[in-house]
């Protein structure tokens, strides 16, 4: 018996953008207090992006977080390239974020700190890593 109904080609496909509604994460009482969305949820985002190494954790694909940690030891020259590079590569991955622009860097044998801006649809804010190299 051959199925009666509709074919593949009556399908309608939603174009709607998804929210991007999610828990918020309250990080100095370790806590989950209710939900966030938009500017504030991407912030989060990048968060946790910057704070996940990239392929450390098989739960996560491996387009979610940076390299960041392979830096350490490096001459200060070489990690000024490369963070700039390894953290717009990593923020580029969430469709939210439309660029990572205006780095500045203070590097030494010993430490980096790591300013820059991030863009998205829903406006942009400053960013910040800092670490030992």
């Amino acid at each position: 018996m051959i199925p009666q109904g509709a074919s593949i080609g009556d399908t309608v496909l939603d174009d709607r953008l998804e929210t991007s509604a999610t828990y918020k994460l309250d990080l100095t009482n370790n806590r989950i207090v209710g939900t966030t969305d938009r500017l504030e949820a991407v912030k989060q985002a990048v968060f946790k992006i910057l704070q996940t190494e990239r392929y450390r954790y098989f739960c996560y694909s491996d387009d979610y977080g940076a390299e960041l940690q392979g830096l350490i030891g490096e001459a200060p020259s070489f990690v000024r390239s490369e963070m700039e590079r390894r953290i717009r590569e990593a923020l580029m991955q969430d469709d939210r974020i439309t660029g990572v622009t205006d780095f500045q860097f203070d590097v030494t044998e010993e430490s980096a700190a790591i300013q820059f801006t991030v863009v998205t649809e829903f406006g942009s804010f400053g960013e910040e890593v800092n670490g030992r190299v």
